[in-house]
């Protein structure tokens, strides 16, 4: 399985490999044996867009940089975990085009034990956001719950963190890859979590995050968890994008309500309207994942 990985996820660095397009070539090629054969690509020529597509992935299959960037993954602590793995999430195999490849560093058996809460919010947390993590995380920790959140600014930030202080265990799913955590204020945290905790990626860990990855990310927020709690957010917010990932995939999603006069609960107000799980207190997601 570990040579399997590897190849795959040389195929997953190339250059303008979709998941559709390494679907296609698993289907062909189930086992990668072919991988490096020139003649498989040819001989299947709708796998590409065109020649230039074609180019572009051969070049980068027989790409010593690629392969030495691989081999270099173990010794930095960072494993690849493919869909095929044991390892591998089971509720985020369900998930519609799940990654194919994840790319963890820390504790990888905090994947496949406890029970996982996503926790989002703004990035502009007030004071409010804070009080109710506080409030609500002793009890959450206490049974067992995994933090999963995208290490970013504001309330993902507090909730890592509050995890922690806890005595409990926390995920971060971030955009961009390993060797590149965004933003810098979270640097040293990410680092933290990475020793006693995860993070975790779908994107090769040279990879420089881009506007776009932000909202991909938060399908895998809500895809390794079994609910989703909104702690703050704007009408218009991400923090809704990863609320609506959890609907489309028939999980609990919990929302704090706030103030008709903050527009930072204008998010979480709607999302109850539109039928969240109003939380009060701890046992309001308790009783919703395990009791």
């Amino acid at each position: 399985m570990e040579e399997f990985n590897k190849k795959l996820a040389h195929l997953h660095h190339c250059k303008g490999v979709s998941w559709n397009m390494i679907l296609s070539i698993l289907k062909k090629d189930p086992q990668l044996k072919f991988l490096y054969n020139d003649p498989f690509y040819y001989s299947s020529p709708l796998l590409f867009k065109n020649q230039d597509s074609l180019s572009d992935t051969l070049h980068d299959l027989h790409s010593n940089r690629i392969q030495e960037q691989i081999r270099q993954y173990p010794p930095n602590g960072i494993k690849i975990i493919s869909l095929f793995d044991e390892e591998y999430p089971v509720l985020l195999k369900e998930t519609y085009q799940p990654p194919w490849v994840i790319y963890a560093k820390g504790n990888t058996d905090l994947l496949k034990t406890g029970t996982h809460l996503a926790v989002v919010g703004s990035r502009q947390a007030t004071e409010y956001g804070e009080r109710a993590i506080e409030y609500l995380f002793p009890k959450l920790i206490q049974n067992g719950v995994v933090i999963v959140s995208g290490l970013a600014a504001g309330v993902d930030a507090i909730a890592h963190k509050e995890a922690i202080k806890n005595g409990g265990k926390t995920i971060g799913v971030i955009a961009g890859g390993l060797f590149h955590i965004y933003p810098q204020s979270n640097q040293k945290l990410a680092y933290e979590m990475m020793k006693n905790h995860l993070v975790i990626s779908e994107y090769p860990p040279n990879t420089r995050p881009s506007r776009w990855q932000f909202p991909m990310r938060n399908r895998i927020i809500s895809g390794i968890s079994r609910g989703t709690l909104i702690i703050q957010a704007k009408s218009k917010s991400g923090s809704l994008i990863t609320a609506n990932y959890a609907v489309q995939e028939g999980r609990e999603v919990f929302a704090v309500p706030g103030s008709i006069f903050s527009a930072y609960s204008a998010g979480t107000n709607e999302l109850i309207q539109q039928g969240a799980k109003l939380v009060k207190t701890a046992e309001d997601i308790l009783e919703e994942l395990i009791y």
